[in-house]
């Protein structure tokens, strides 16, 4: 297979006022590419070229450093784009939100757990809600381009919604105000895009 860069499903502009257009078209078109041409670069010659990118990720620690950052720079751009929307917002959906009022007691719990981690991380990365092995939720952080389907990561699991706490992901329009950017994510988390992702995980496990 080839590798191929994803485009965006809604204008640049879609997502303002929560993020504004010129972060959306350099995080875009600037990090991301940067991301995918790095990778497609660095994948040759590892046995792996060509490989689908989730087998990529899963085995990032047995790869190169440039791939393990490149591979999860393209691979958590993508899941991001997707898990946002100019319609979102609200509540939880589906078979997703049954699971996460049972295991976190309510959507505001789950809030203040994945804020948290959000806000938690120090330097640059990512907050994950990810499916666990055991069909079980979990929220996490990882550095940099990490993720939970990598083989060294922390909390083990697939990735169905994440947020770049990268300062290039808000500094325009926030600076130095994480939270307040943060807080601005779930007015267009795209929970219908989250569930499909959720849905689609269980029924492979």
């Amino acid at each position: 297979m080839s590798y191929q860069f994803p485009e965006l499903p809604y204008s640049y502009d879609a997502l303002e006022p929560y993020i504004d257009k010129a972060t959306m078209e350099i995080h875009h078109t600037k990090h991301h590419k940067t991301y995918f041409d790095k990778f497609v670069a660095a994948i040759k010659d590892t046995g792996f070229d060509g490989k689908p990118l989730e087998e990529v990720i899963r085995n990032a620690g047995k790869l190169p450093a440039a791939v393990r950052n490149n591979g999860g720079g393209l691979y958590n751009h993508s899941l991001f784009w997707e898990i946002l929307s100019p319609r979102g917002g609200g509540d939880p959906v589906g078979k997703l939100a049954d699971s996460v009022r049972k295991q976190f007691g309510s959507y505001d719990d789950f809030k203040n757990r994945f804020t948290d981690a959000a806000i938690n991380r120090f330097g640059s990365g990512w907050a994950w809600l990810s499916v666990k092995p055991d069909g079980s939720l979990c929220v996490c952080s990882s550095p940099n381009q990490d993720n939970p389907m990598m083989d060294i990561a922390d909390c083990n699991g697939i990735p169905i919604l994440g947020l770049d706490v990268w300062e290039h992901a808000y500094y325009l329009k926030y600076q130095n105000r994480r939270p307040e950017y943060i807080s601005a994510f779930w007015s267009i988390v795209n929970w219908e895009k989250a569930n499909a992702n959720y849905e689609e995980v269980l029924s492979k496990l």
